[in-house]
Formats: C-alpha cells, structure tokens, sequence
C-alpha cells in the first residue's frame, strides 16, 4: 500500500473524522497534513481565529502523537505543499473535507488538477463539516437549495446521518516533516480578546460533556436569556471543526425539549452551509433585494456600534463582550445586527466584515448568511422585521444583569432601569446618550 494524505483544513479532530479514516484505509504510512496558507492567512487571519487556531493544531498534533505519528505543517500555498509531499512520498491519494465557500471549491479544482499530473487521486469527503451534505436536500418543487429553513428542518431530521466514526487505534510515522508551529504574533501581529476559550479538540470535548451533563436540559426555556448564559459555547469548535456536528447529535439526547430545541440549531448551521453551497456569492451579496436599496452612510454611528457607545445599553453589552471574549450568544447577535442594519440603516457588508475581525467562529455560511436575515436581505420570510433593541432588553435581560456585567459604568442603576440611562440622569461624560431613537424610550 501507498502512503495517503490526510489533509486537514476545518477538520481538526482525529474522532469521528473522515477524512483521516479514509486515508487511514487507504494507505500506509498516513500523512497528517496542515498548511498553513498565506492567502487565508491573508484575507481572513485575525488574532482572535490564530490564536484559536494554533492552539487547535497543539492539540490535533498531541492527538495523532498518542497514535504514534505527528502533524506535519506546511506553510505556503496549500494546493502547492500538498503536491510537493505528494510528488516526495510518492503518495497514492489525498483526502479532503468537503466544504462550501468559493475558495474552497477552487481549492478542490487545483488540488485535483495538479494530483492528476502526479498520479494521485483526490477524494472529497462529505458529512465532515456539517452532519448532512450541502447538496443532498432538495425542494420537492424543485431547485437546488432550500431557502425556507422549516422544510428544510423537517427533511433533515428525516435524514439517514452516518454515526461517528472511532479514531484509529494506531498511525505509523510520516515519512516526511514540517516546519514548527509559529507564534500567534507571526501570523497576526495585534492583540486577542482576553477571555478568549481555549482551542482544540480534547477541550472541545471536555465543553461538550459538560453541556450535555445537565446545562442543556434548559435550553429551550433558557436559550435567548442573555442574564443565564444558557447557551453551549460549542461555535468555535464546531467552527475550526474540533468537534463534528455528528460527534456532537449523537452525544445529546433529541428526545428532551432542551436536546430538541439545540439540534435545531445544528440544523440551521447545516441550513446556512446548503443556501451558501448553491449561492456562493451570498456571501458579500444580497441573497434577496431590498424593497429600498439603500444604506446610510454614516462612519459615526458605525464607530459608535464597534465601540460599543450606541447609548443603548443591550446593544452595548453585546459589542463590548465580541471585543473581550471573540463571542457572543445568539440572541445578542441578532440584537447587534439588527440595531445596525435596521435601526441605523447601516449595509449589513459592514457589520460582517466587523465580525469577521473579532468573532472566533465566524465562517461565510453562519456569519454572512445570519446578517443577512438580520437586514432583510437574506433567508427570513418577514424581511421587514424590526428588533427593537429596548423590547429585547426587557425580555431577554428583564433585571439588567447581562447589561450591568459588560457595562460596569452603569452597574449601580437599579434593576430594568439601566437598559433607559438616560432615564436615570446619567452623565453623558459617563455613558453616552443614544445615537438614534427608537419606540418605547
């Protein structure tokens, strides 16, 4: 048998992961493959991501070294280092992830183009990224996506989803090296949010056995309550693929009404990657056109929503935990977004390339295509909905206590009372006074 390479990209994991079990089967000695690609590192390298992301290949390499073999990292053009070893090794396939931005679609263009020269064989893998293949639902009616979530959700739970795959008992060494892995400073000069989570696969599993031990039997009733942080902080692993959604449907129990409510969200994430894979240029492009399409142009009220000096106390919150933590709970996301491109009338491009820079689970299909429902322009069937910020409050932060947490200036005004400062004589020298107006003030 012929040496095979496993080349990782948002799968970094060895359980449950395909694309190493197929070359695992295929040939022998494997070879772990992680490129380090100047043109992501490029356009999407944010110290945030790298930080996650270097720490995630720390543990992926003390994984596959318990196995008996290592990571090999490469840095430069992945299509390139990819052939380099294929071409040293004499390797008789490659084994990729499937996955559905352009850039990786191109990527699996020149990576089959260039192995073919060499004699070597690529193999896509499904079902890695996500639990159900972009392309494998379709409408009934017709055409090549759903663009309704509620179908989609019914025909997903329907779906035959493989069961995990173990990983393997024992690797033998690749026969070539790498470089070490870098510092986070010689990828993305810049600082990272302090209470930035740990990356990795070992401790994305350690975050799941506590959420499924007894957290998650909240969640339907807790999800949107931004005072419980209720929610299983399972996005960035899911993200940088440390954990499978595979992996992570078949360690919770769907019958619950918490368990229910939290595989409909993994569906939605399958949900955004089908409606991206069909519509690739979602994402920086209107999905659906605006009634109005117009944006406001107003560098001012942007620059207050980044700081987090809206005078809006929730939406506040929100901007100020993204820049201290890389994260934020759904629901204070579709706050955010909603108060910009709604409230502010600000094109919702801008809010996602501001989350791009700061969020540590921001991919194409989640991030673009969930702003895009916020401003209307995307996937939700009552696109001229408007989340008023102040109602939000009230319902998803009834005592203040999400507010009072990031916003420490506001800390002593009683209970409800904070999300209205400036009921409360507060000084604008303290705390801003809002940008815009809105119902209920």
């Amino acid at each position: 048998m012929t040496a095979s390479i496993a080349l990782f990209t948002r799968d970094l994991r060895v359980h449950d992961n395909p694309v190493l079990t197929a070359a695992h089967q295929a040939g022998e000695p494997v070879i772990p493959l992680f490129v380090l690609d100047d043109d992501i590192l490029a356009r999407f390298a944010t110290p945030n991501r790298v930080r996650f992301l270097l720490a995630a290949l720390t543990e992926l390499d003390a994984e596959l070294r318990a196995l008996g073999s290592q990571l090999v990292v490469r840095r430069g053009d992945t299509v390139t280092e990819t052939a380099r070893i294929a071409e040293e090794t004499g390797a008789g396939s490659v084994h990729i992830a499937a996955d559905v931005s352009g850039y990786s679609v191109r990527r699996a263009d020149r990576l089959h183009a260039r192995l073919s020269e060499l004699d070597c064989a690529l193999h896509v893998h499904g079902s890695s990224v996500t639990a159900i293949d972009p392309g494998a639902l379709r409408p009934s009616g017709g055409g090549d996506h759903f663009a309704v979530f509620t179908p989609y959700f019914r025909r997903w739970v329907e779906a035959n989803q493989r069961t995990p795959l173990s990983a393997p008992r024992r690797l033998t060494p690749p026969p070539v090296t790498g470089v070490p892995l870098p510092e986070p400073a010689d990828l993305c000069p810049g600082s990272s949010s302090p209470q930035l989570v740990v990356g990795g696969s070992a401790t994305g599993r350690k975050v799941l056995r506590e959420w499924v031990s007894g957290p998650i039997a909240d969640y339907a009733e807790r999800a949107d309550r931004l005072d419980f942080d209720a929610t299983s902080h399972l996005s960035p692993y899911l993200h940088f693929g440390c954990l499978s959604t595979v992996q992570i449907l078949a360690a919770v129990d769907s019958a619950s009404e918490g368990g229910q409510a939290f595989v409909r969200q993994l569906a939605w994430r399958d949900f955004h990657h089908q409606v991206l894979a069909a519509r690739p240029n979602a994402a920086w492009s209107d999905y659906r056109s605006r009634p109005n399409n117009t944006w406001r142009d107003d560098p001012q009220a942007v620059r207050a929503w980044q700081a987090g000096e809206t005078g809006f106390p929730v939406v506040d919150a929100g901007m100020r935990q993204l820049r201290a933590q890389g994260w934020m709970a759904g629901r204070a996301r579709m706050i955010v977004a909603g108060f910009l491109t709604k409230s502010l009338g600000v094109d919702w491009r801008i809010g996602a390339r501001y989350f791009l820079d700061w969020l540590v689970d921001a991919d194409l299909a989640n991030n673009q295509l969930n702003w895009q429902w916020a401003a209307g322009t995307g996937t939700d069937t009552r696109p001229n909905r408007k989340l008023n910020p102040l109602r939000q409050a009230d319902r998803f932060d009834p005592d203040g206590t999400y507010v009072r947490r990031w916003l420490p200036e506001l800390a002593d005004l009683p209970g409800n009372g904070i999300h209205r400062p400036w009921r409360e004589n507060i000084d604008p020298a303290t705390y801003p006074a809002p940008i815009v107006e809105c119902a209920g003030m």
